[in-house]
């Protein structure tokens, strides 16, 4: 009937309605984001897919509702169904620098010295990413001090191709590769600067590291060779600093904030480790290396504090056996403070690609 055809909602309606959705992270619409597909329309019934930068969104439940009471407002009687998947953007890249082919975003964990835990950070980051849905690889680039055979429970060496590609090795639903998994334990790297860096270009150029929404390399500490031969060499969409509280470690942190300032690679966030000790029978919390300095080090650099881990006897252990805590113990207070990390992470790397 007439009264029905005038009450009819059309494609186009609905995405009229939903170009005024704004995602508050990225400051633009969901029409103009290209979030939103497949809109159909069947008789009284609205569905469409909502398609987030990462189903680790933090905002996923408010641009969800955001959408659906836009497509409600609607004149005329309907049901609405909201559909919510995830497309990871890739990178922007740079004329003068080669993408790795099929991975779409490269985040560089790096601290400005040793001690921090920057390694253990890495991997826990690497797998709360992957439980995300997310297709992560792992690459320890430390190679005077590789920690990823240990702490991913790996003691094998990797496959190579007909054409000496090196295939990495899978292990909790991760893609890895360290120069640890080509030497015995006890042998050090005994190498100078222009054959590491050959060896950090194998290992971003020629490993067959397959589709990745997430490249996580762990830097080996401090602002030297590796770090620049990394952001010469790819494209790096960013990279995450770790520090400790403490006023020393901050400073260190400080120089690597300013490095990757200079040549031009964004910073993600600083996460604060070792931030503080839960006493185990009273639940007492105790800043053992001072407070603050996390926050401090944001606010004067503009860059965002990711998030604290604690001291912890069961994230040592994790490491330590090869069971690194967020696949462990998942549940626990420590894994989802990764997870939170890994949340922000992911939503940073959509503001630096598309904002």
């Amino acid at each position: 009937t007439p009264a029905t055809e005038k009450n009819r909602i059309t494609e186009d309606a609905v995405l009229a309605a939903l170009s005024k959705v704004m995602d508050p992270e990225l400051n633009k619409d969901l029409v103009t984001m290209n979030m939103i597909r497949n809109v159909r329309v069947q008789g009284s019934t609205v569905s469409f897919n909502l398609m987030l930068t990462t189903m680790a969104c933090p905002l996923k439940k408010e641009l969800e509702a955001g959408a659906m009471n836009a497509v409600m407002a609607i004149p005329g009687g309907k049901a609405v169904v909201v559909e919510t998947g995830a497309d990871v953007p890739k990178a922007r890249v740079l004329p003068q620098k080669a993408a790795i082919p099929g991975v779409k975003n490269t985040i560089a964990v790096a601290s400005g010295k040793g001690g921090v835990g920057k390694s253990t950070v890495a991997v826990n980051l690497a797998l709360a990413l992957a439980k995300t849905g997310a297709k992560v690889g792992l690459l320890d680039a430390d190679v005077y001090g590789p920690s990823l055979p240990l702490m991913m429970g790996v003691h094998e060496k990797p496959m190579a191709t007909a054409n000496e590609k090196l295939v990495p090795i899978e292990n909790y639903g991760l893609k890895l590769m360290s120069v640890g998994f080509m030497l015995d334990e006890e042998t050090p790297l005994i190498w100078r600067g222009p054959l590491v860096m050959q060896l950090i270009k194998q290992f971003l150029t020629g490993v067959l590291w397959g589709e990745l929404d997430y490249l996580v390399i762990d830097l080996p500490p401090g602002t030297g060779d590796v770090q620049l031969t990394l952001v010469q060499t790819i494209p790096v969409t960013g990279v995450v600093i770790v520090a400790t509280p403490q006023d020393i470690a901050l400073i260190d942190a400080r120089r690597a904030i300013k490095m990757f300032n200079e040549v031009k690679v964004p910073i993600i966030g600083i996460i604060e480790n070792m931030s503080y000790f839960v006493c185990p029978h009273c639940n007492e919390k105790s800043e053992i290396f001072s407070k603050g300095g996390g926050e401090k080090t944001s606010e004067r650099y503009n860059v965002p504090l990711l998030g604290k881990i604690p001291i912890d006897m069961s994230i040592r252990e994790g490491g330590d056996t090869g069971r690194p805590i967020v696949d462990s113990q998942p549940d626990s207070a420590h894994a989802k403070a990764f997870s939170d990390i890994a949340c922000k992470t992911a939503a940073r790397i959509s503001v630096i690609d598309l904002g």
